[in-house]
């Protein structure tokens, strides 16, 4: 029974998808659930399994084309097998390799410089070997190269003219020859990614979009790691993970916006979404690109099970096994630049969020304590937010509240 094989259902928020790799050819055998192909769409890559055992008979839409959901894209017989030789076979045997037809080689390109000389010098372009990019003939080819010049009759006699000697020579600069310097040099043009094309679509979306402003702040980080410190050991002992900053930066941001609401809200249209619920989409760098897996309700989830959920989000990036559904939605977006050693950025927003808290490098600088200098791991924070609904006033203090968080950790455990 021959069964056709169908690009699966994509997201709602899908269009189209990019057949990125096929990992059967055409008479291939394939067993039930086998991975056929991966799709690759804006956000992640698909893998389609095979419906039943049978033989690849017809690939119908090779690597690199675009598809739809429900695209014919192979067809697969239950009831074939498959045959390695068959193709060997029905190959023809190989033509006698013909005799090689001689191919009369272009006339090499003479650049203006070595054009004029060889008009003086009565040669044509055949006569001299260029050693130029592409086989250009340059006007050193042509100074070594010459042809005697006609012989003339002899005139009626003609006194001498009066020679001089020719003053001395002045040392010429050696030529610069621009080819051999600049060289074959290696270029490659490869297409973008889905993922990587629908970034940079978004990243312009939103800088077109909305009224983009950055707000700065800095933290002192000391409150924060000497907890961890403390209680790291227990702290992976007890869950299996360990203890970093980002479940301490989610709770702080998922305090804050409880207290300045229109940072977790969004505009659709001409009007303003406020969202009862705290989901925090978190920065992840894959090696397809930038991904952002959605915290969903981090509000209320503990210090271990958000450091569980953007562990595991880190791993399944890398082995692209995250799903569109856990990508889509968020309210408000934490990225973390300072793991990549960034000190300080004005991050992007991610649309249709009104908020993003940029964290960095944590760096130890002098700050004025009671009137005393002291060295103190400081960190700088940014928020960038949508000055169409959000204002200075607003950002500032949600950013200052973050700060004030972190900086007495046990606020967060009681919610001040």
């Amino acid at each position: 029974m021959l069964i056709e094989v169908k690009v699966p259902q994509l997201s709602e928020s899908v269009a189209e998808a990019t057949l990125a790799a096929w990992h059967v050819q055409e008479g291939d055998a394939v067993a039930r659930d086998q991975n056929l192909i991966d799709i690759e769409t804006d956000k992640v890559v698909l893998e389609l399994p095979a419906p039943s055992a049978g033989v690849i008979t017809k690939i119908i839409k090779r690597n690199g084309d675009s598809v739809v959901s429900g695209e014919v894209i192979a067809q697969l017989d239950t009831e074939a097998k498959a045959n390695a030789n068959a193709a060997d076979k029905a190959a023809p045997p190989p033509a006698a390799a013909a005799a090689p037809t001689p191919v009369e080689k272009p006339a090499a390109v003479a650049m203006p410089a070595a054009r004029k000389l060889m008009e003086e010098k009565n040669l044509s372009p055949g006569e001299v070997q260029g050693s130029g990019r592409g086989g250009r003939i340059l006007k050193e080819d042509v100074a070594g190269t010459g042809k005697p010049a006609a012989a003339t009759a002899p005139s009626a006699a003609v006194s001498p003219a009066p020679t001089f000697a020719p003053p001395a020579a002045l040392p010429q600069p050696a030529a610069v020859n621009a080819d051999a310097i600049i060289g074959n040099r290696p270029e490659q043009r490869v297409p973008m990614s889905r993922l990587r094309a629908r970034v940079a679509e978004r990243l312009l979306q939103s800088q077109a979009t909305n009224a983009i402003l950055t707000t700065f702040n800095e933290v002192n980080m000391a409150p924060v790691i000497d907890l961890r410190k403390k209680y790291q050991e227990k702290f992976e002992k007890e869950h299996g993970v360990k203890l970093g900053f980002m479940s301490f930066f989610t709770k702080a941001a998922c305090q804050a916006l409880k207290v300045f609401p229109l940072v977790n809200a969004s505009i659709d249209g001409r009007d303003v979404v406020h969202h009862d619920y705290y989901d925090i989409g978190v920065a992840v760098s894959s090696e397809r690109g930038l991904v952002v897996p959605i915290l969903r309700n981090a509000d209320r989830l503990s210090f271990a099970e958000i450091e569980k959920q953007i562990a595991d989000f880190g791993r399944r990036a890398n082995s692209l096994e995250l799903t569109l559904e856990e990508m889509e939605g968020g309210t408000f977006t934490i990225s973390n630049g300072g793991v990549f050693g960034s000190l300080l950025s004005t991050p992007i927003l991610n649309p249709p969020q009104s908020g993003v808290l940029g964290l960095h490098k944590i760096q130890d600088r002098p700050v004025a304590e009671n009137g005393q200098v002291v060295i103190r791991p400081m960190m700088y924070v940014a928020l960038t937010y949508d000055h169409r609904i959000i204002d200075g006033r607003e950002a500032v203090s949600f950013l200052r509240a973050v700060k004030d968080a972190l900086e007495d950790p046990a606020r967060l455990l009681l919610e001040l």
